[in-house]
């Protein structure tokens, strides 16, 4: 018998909820989101057995998708996750999703689950992996964001040790990024910087680091934890086309309390200036003239 507060559940209504008529692709077929269901057996909702990645739509054409598509194949390959479908599946699929919604500016976000099986971690117990695909909007931070910057904490929750679960591994396990950005909420911060055991900076909660000091940029090495980012890889081939010196290193937390500027890079977030850390100030509090112009860089790149 289920009692009054349990029959509320059912009726709560989410602030949150996606636009009903959106369309979802799965496993062969564009379904509306109401009826997109994950099976309570699926792996990837019972145990975070799963692998996705993260991709921008722009002008009607998705961004870096050969890049992408590669990366979630070596995801799944690193896990022993065999995806049903070939890239030229995929890449159809994709733009299948962005057509039933008339995507133009937006973004993907493409999920490969272990699929529904038994109870228990052993990946033998689940033999129909999941192919799911979003195409919708999104906007990570608002636009004054941009213009004022993030205001960051150093989060005490410490990043994955590499030789646990390698960060060059996106997984549908995002609970260690879960915990720090939590922490940020709560000290009343927009994001926070994790640290790996060793002390050394890795990345935000969902974006690269980069921090730029008496003309050269740095950014960790992904030996440290962090995730070889696409956006990383963009930025720091422009700001070399610009004649900036850079380099992987390690960080500390002393390298952003003290640098000139620091910036985060990412899919979604693109190029988004920090403007303190812990409260202390970087640099002038106010996002520098290498971030902006490296902000400005990434936009025409992107458009080209």
């Amino acid at each position: 018998m289920i009692t009054a507060p349990e029959a509320s559940l059912s009726a709560r209504v989410n602030p949150f909820a996606p636009d009903p008529d959106l369309q979802v692709w799965m496993d062969g077929q564009l379904v509306p989101v109401g009826e997109a269901k994950v099976g309570v057996f699926d792996h990837g909702l019972l145990y975070g057995d799963g692998v996705f990645e993260g991709i921008r739509i722009y002008g009607g054409k998705i961004f870096k998708e050969r890049e992408h598509i590669e990366r979630v194949y070596e995801s799944a390959r690193c896990i022993a996750l065999e995806i049903p479908m070939t890239p030229e599946q995929l890449s159809a699929a994709m733009r299948e999703a962005m057509g039933a919604n008339e995507i133009v500016d937006g973004y993907i976000r493409l999920l490969v689950t272990r699929g529904v099986g038994r109870l228990g971690i052993a990946i033998q117990k689940a033999a129909c992996p999941s192919v799911i695909v979003i195409a919708a909007s999104i906007q990570l931070y608002p636009p004054e964001v941009y213009e004022r910057g993030l205001n960051c904490v150093t989060a005490g929750t410490l990043r994955n040790h590499p030789q646990t679960v390698s960060p060059r591994v996106k997984s549908l396990n995002y609970l260690n990024n879960i915990l720090a950005k939590l922490e940020a909420t709560n000290a009343g911060a927009d994001e926070a910087i994790l640290f790996n055991p060793s002390g050394h900076a890795t990345e935000g909660t969902g974006d690269n680091l980069f921090v730029f000091r008496k003309g050269v940029l740095r950014t960790p090495p992904v030996s440290c934890g962090v995730l070889d980012g696409i956006t990383r890889e963009i930025v720091m081939d422009l700001a070399r086309r610009r004649g900036i010196e850079v380099c992987e290193s390690i960080l500390i937390r002393h390298d952003i309390y003290v640098a000139d500027e620091v910036f985060l890079t990412g899919t979604a977030a693109e190029v988004v200036p920090v403007v303190s850390l812990d409260k202390r100030l970087i640099g002038d509090g106010k996002p520098g003239p290498i971030t902006k112009q490296l902000m400005a860089d990434f936009v025409a790149y992107r458009s080209e």
